[in-house]
């Protein structure tokens, strides 16, 4: 047995992945432990949940990779105040001490720091312990981690790789080539040019939080107008036919300041960053639409241009850049590709499955069997005769987290003498769907939780996407979030293609398309010239809870195999309805990460305005619930996003 342990921590969404010859058996962001969303810390509860779920010990392991090289980004870090000084002091002195402190002394760190992951208490102690650790500390690049976490666990064989995000140590992107069990990064992109960097800079000026409210950029979006696409590429990006930019720095300050922007950019767009938490104006809304619809054409063009470089006729994408689903959207329909895949842990998270899947394949050189060299990827639309997922990547549909038995649900509720109703596994679909056809919001509880940002019909909230006040219900009142925000669908795989543009898998949301033109409702001249977010007060399909103001849905194909419940309650739904739709949205609060245990789950039930609650085959009713008495100190512990 060879047991490696991939660890990403100490920039954001931190996490951790163990792969037991070559099968990947358990990954988890730290968030999810500590409840701080997009913990940067060591991910010390990640890997204690990682090795529990193998039945090991760190003493077990064999190596542990850690996803980037911390002296090159040290490097670049350095360098980069010097090319600014004096202007970057302050940044420098912010960021030095931690890195004298820790970053330059990662493989210490990491000893230490598993042993606490181990059990050991104390730092004294930890330190000690961790002499006793004989495996082997491996450090990759961080595009090459990004590459590998996007290339092998895909189903294919071969295929072209592109990698975009913020930076690593110096790359903001790549492209390259996967085959079999080796992957060659043949280009890349280097800070300070990055369409991350520019998507995170529009972020910061609109008022959201940088790497955390890009999603909500993206959101925004089609309230608006293109009006400054024109000046940002005039001014900010030059955007080349190869999809390479060259940004200009007199408008940014993040390679000197602690700001993404500065003042030439405050002229630029007629005054200074919106006020986070103020309202959004429709400045806001033709920025969002500007900035994103650069994004697209930039990935486009990436994705042209590696397939040009490789002749490939898959493509793999990972990188923060590649959770942009709109912009995958377009490269999935526009582009030159047959198929593509993208991790659905996209970002830093990722990396720590991808470092060790490269130590796996790459280091220790073993064989990689793809799905579609054996056969079995897309090989039938029900796999249930030969056990095979007929998308069969590797990433067990991405379900790699804690789970819970019906008796350790159990005993948690009858320990807090919590009212609740067992149903049989084969009653409980019909059930759920019965309450979800009344208009009622239920959250789900049931199996291994999802790896990477995306609920995925394990730690999810759920309506009735028919309903024309769901979206406003579940955003104000369930998420307490923006009114802006859309929803996406969880429609059966073998429906999708009657209810949306799209005949194709899409299990980790990462794909958007639009509600098919049958089911959407003609608006009426005045609907029709309504104004940015006046856009959001009109039904325009047969689904309005998941159908956004351009038409467009943030999909999720569900097949049976992967996830059994979730697709027998959309099942049971679709056979009361006639909608093989429902409404899927994460399982917390705004500024909150996603449920992980049961008792984070009743505690976000009981926070909120749903009305059911599903751990394993237990329903909780809200009416039938005691009282609650930490009912309104969630925004006191939980910074907004």
């Amino acid at each position: 047995m060879t047991a490696i342990l991939g660890i990403s921590a100490f920039y954001h969404d931190s996490a951790a992945c163990l792969v037991v010859d070559g099968e990947i058996i358990a990954a988890a962001q730290e968030e999810r432990f500590t409840r701080i969303k997009h913990d940067h810390n060591f991910p010390v509860h990640a890997a204690r949940y990682c090795l529990k779920e193998a039945g090991i010990t760190a003493e077990q392991l064999d190596y542990v990779g850690f996803y980037d090289k911390p002296l090159l980004k040290f490097d670049r870090l350095l360098e980069t105040y010097l090319d600014y000084a004096p202007a970057g002091f302050n940044s420098f002195l912010k960021a030095m001490p931690l890195w004298m402190k820790e970053k330059l002394w990662m493989p210490d760190l990491i000893r230490t720091e598993l042993a606490k992951a181990n059990g050991v208490e104390g730092e004294k102690s930890a330190r000690k312990a961790s002499k006793n650790f004989d495996w082997k500390l491996l450090f990759g690049d961080h595009h090459e981690s990004h590459a590998a976490s996007a290339f092998y666990p895909s189903p294919f064989e071969e295929a072209a790789i592109l990698t975009i995000d913020g930076v690593g140590e110096w790359a903001t992107s790549s492209i390259g080539i996967g085959r079999g069990n080796e992957i060659t990064l043949l280009k890349e992109l280097r800070f300070p040019d990055s369409l991350g960097l520019l998507y995170s800079a529009f972020t910061y000026y609109t008022g959201f939080k940088v790497n955390s409210g890009e999603y909500k950029v993206m959101g925004l979006a089609p309230y608006g107008e293109p009006k400054y696409v024109s000046l940002i590429k005039e001014k900010l990006a030059e955007v080349r036919d190869d999809g390479s930019i060259r940004m200009n720095h007199e408008f940014f300050s993040y390679s000197q300041g602690l700001r993404m922007t500065n003042g030439a950019f405050n002229q630029l767009f007629d005054g200074r960053p919106r006020r986070p938490e103020s309202n959004v104006t429709q400045r806001e809304m033709d920025l969002a639409r500007s900035i994103q619809e650069i994004t697209e054409e930039v990935m486009l063009k990436m994705a042209r241009h590696v397939y040009k470089e490789t002749g490939m006729k898959q493509l793999c994408m990972a990188g923060g850049v590649a959770l942009n689903c709109v912009g995958n959207g377009r490269i999935f329909r526009e582009g030159p590709f047959e198929s593509i895949w993208i991790q659905p842990a996209a970002g830093d998270a990722g990396g720590a499955l991808g470092i060790a899947l490269a130590i796996w394949y790459r280091y220790l050189a073993n064989k990689r069997t793809s799905a579609e060299k054996v056969g079995t990827w897309r090989s039938m639309p029900d796999a249930r005769n030969n056990g095979l997922a007929p998308y069969a990547d590797q990433m067990k549909g991405s379900y790699l987290g804690p789970e819970n038995s019906v008796e350790e649900i159990e005993d948690f509720l009858r320990t807090h003498n919590l009212p609740y109703q067992k149903y049989d596994r084969n009653e409980l679909p019909g059930v759920v769907a019965d309450v979800l056809a009344a208009g009622k919001i239920v959250g789900l509880h049931q199996g291994r939780m999802e790896f990477g940002p995306r609920a995925l019909g394990a730690r999810s909230i759920l309506g009735d996407p028919r309903s024309p006040t769901m979206q406003s219900v579940m955003n104000l009142k369930i998420k307490y979030r923006e009114s802006f925000r859309p929803f996406a669908p969880s429609v059966l795989r073998e429906q999708v293609a009657d209810w949306f543009e799209l005949n194709d898998d899409s299990p980790y949301m990462l794909l958007v398309a639009d509600v098919a033109r049958k089911r959407r409702r003609q608006m009426t001249p005045e609907e029709e010239r309504l104004w940015g977010i006046d856009k959001l007060k009109v039904t325009r399909s047969d689904i309005p809870a998941v159908t956004h103001v351009d038409y467009s849905a943030r999909i999720q194909t569900v097949r049976r195999e992967t996830n059994p419940l979730y697709w027998e309650i959309i099942d049971s739904f679709w056979k009361k309805t006639g909608c093989p739709v429902i409404v899927n949205t994460s399982f917390n609060v705004r500024g909150e990460p996603i449920v992980c245990s049961p008792e984070d789950s009743y505690r976000c039930f009981m926070r909120t305005e749903m009305d059911y609650l599903v751990l394993e085959t237990c329903l909780l009713n809200k009416t039938q619930q005691p009282g609650f008495e930490q009912g309104d100190n969630w925004r006191s512990q939980f910074k907004l996003d």
